[in-house]
């Protein structure tokens, strides 16, 4: 039973002295997400901006469209009164 636990223990020790060791990839790893998630950060800062400037051209665009709409009326409204006056 002793053996067991022994060996059991050395195996835990060897895994945990093994994994230590390693590190320098460990965090040559998170040095790399770190970049990434960097990168990622500014990629949506950048998108935020660009969505922003889209929402207020098409804000700009709705304005225009609804007042084209508005003088098209208007127009509109012109021409009938026009037409219910005119007698050969």
């Amino acid at each position: 039973m002793n053996k067991k636990v022994l060996t059991i223990a050395g195996l835990a020790l060897t895994a945990l002295l093994g994994g230590c060791a390693n590190t320098a990839a460990l965090e040559e790893s998170v040095a790399n997400l770190g970049n990434k998630v960097d990168q990622l950060s500014a990629e949506v800062s950048s998108l935020k901006s660009e969505q922003g400037q889209l929402a207020s051209t098409v804000r700009s665009a709705k304005s225009a469209a609804m007042d084209a709409k508005a003088e098209a009326k208007r127009a509109n409204d012109r021409l009938d009164n026009m037409a219910t006056r005119y007698k050969k």
